[in-house]
């Protein structure tokens, strides 16, 4: 008797260990990631009859317009010059434009800027940098001025969030302003040969600025507002082994939590959390990044060659193929990945199975 109950807990031991790997196997096994083409459609075929909700802004070659998720082209407005396009709206002007009319996704115009220079919107903030290359001014969303910012030095970096925005120089100072035209940081992070500004971001909330400076010990840095002072705090930085001598892309991810900046060969990843870096290889120079939940898009260009590269956690690589173009362009809205190539757009639904 004594046996069979002993045989009885060793069976009910197993079993029990069966069930509890089965449950954590489960748990641990890692998922594929799936991208189903959904549709494709030429940027040419505009339609009158484009669905209710949202459209989405895209710019390829000499083509700006608006898109939405089902695939209709609500507009495709050619520009000779320059332009310039958000989600909420668009402009087209050229070199010696007096002023900028800006309309709305649907056409409607909205407003004109009456300003000298080169506009630039960014979400629903309108900026317009002003001839010789070294002041800008924020506008309203009537195109008025709101501040003026001017400086000696040609702006070679500049970004910009809901509360502040931040310039990069070409004699190697950074600034960030608040709304009003406050100064929030100013400084010249130094450390290198040749100072200039590369490459700059600010976070979502406006207390981090980061960028990529200088030439000959080029390095990336992060800086922190300090209270009473426009002195930013260093809290990280790193030298990088082999400089760019162009403009650079320098990216905070939308939570705050990290910023991700190009550097020659790859991509650079910073947790803010945990303070640590991590580095991952990239063909040609980044010039776009998009998430998608734990998920990163990378499109990168070398000539006419364009490469994709996903990455899951922030510094696995999980996907990557390349295509020939002369234009192309990525976005993700909720699990949907857009890919534009010359005059084409096609949406990828992106799973896990």
């Amino acid at each position: 008797m004594a046996k069979e109950k002993k045989g009885n807990k060793l069976i009910f031991a197993i079993i029990l260990f069966s069930i509890l790997y089965i449950i954590f196997a489960i748990k641990t096994l890692k998922t594929e990631l799936h991208l189903t083409p959904e549709w494709t459609v030429d940027i040419n075929s505009t339609t009158e009859t484009a669905s209710g909700g949202a459209s989405y802004a895209f710019r390829l070659g000499q083509n700006i317009g608006y898109f939405t998720v089902d695939g209709k082209i609500v507009s495709n407005i050619p520009y000779p010059v320059k332009a310039t396009i958000s989600d909420s709206r668009y402009a087209t002007f050229g070199f010696d434009s007096q002023s900028a009319d800006f309309f709305s996704p649907s056409g409607t115009q909205e407003g004109t800027i009456n300003e000298k220079g080169f506009p630039f919107f960014q979400d629903d903030r309108m900026f317009v940098f002003l001839p010789g290359g070294t002041s800008f001014a924020a506008l309203d969303s009537s195109g008025k001025r709101q501040y003026t910012y001017d400086y000696y030095a040609p702006i070679t970096a500049f970004d910009s969030c809901e509360t502040a925005c931040v310039a990069g120089y070409a004699d190697g100072m950074l600034v960030s302003l608040l709304e009003d035209g406050t100064v929030s940081q100013k400084f010249a992070p130094g450390g290198s040969e040749v100072e200039v500004i590369l490459g700059a971001a600010i976070s979502p909330d406006g207390s981090m600025i980061a960028c990529v400076c200088g030439q000959n010990q080029q390095r990336f840095l992060i800086s922190k507002k300090s209270e009473g002072s426009i002195n930013g705090k260093i809290t990280y930085h790193e030298y990088l082994q082999d400089s760019f001598n162009s403009q650079t892309l320098v990216q905070f991810n939308e939570k705050g939590d990290s910023v991700f900046f190009n550097y020659k060969g790859g991509l650079g990843i910073v947790d803010l959390i945990k303070n640590k870096s991590a580095h991952v290889p990239i063909e040609g120079q980044i010039i776009q990044i998009q998430e998608s939940g734990d998920l990163l898009f990378i499109l990168s260009r070398d000539s006419e060659k364009y490469t994709l590269t996903g990455i899951e956690l922030m510094d696995h690589p999980i996907l990557k193929f390349s295509f020939e173009a002369d234009c192309a362009f990525i976005r993700t809205v909720d699990n949907a990945l857009y890919i534009g190539r010359d005059s084409k757009i096609s949406r990828l639904t992106i799973s896990r199975k």
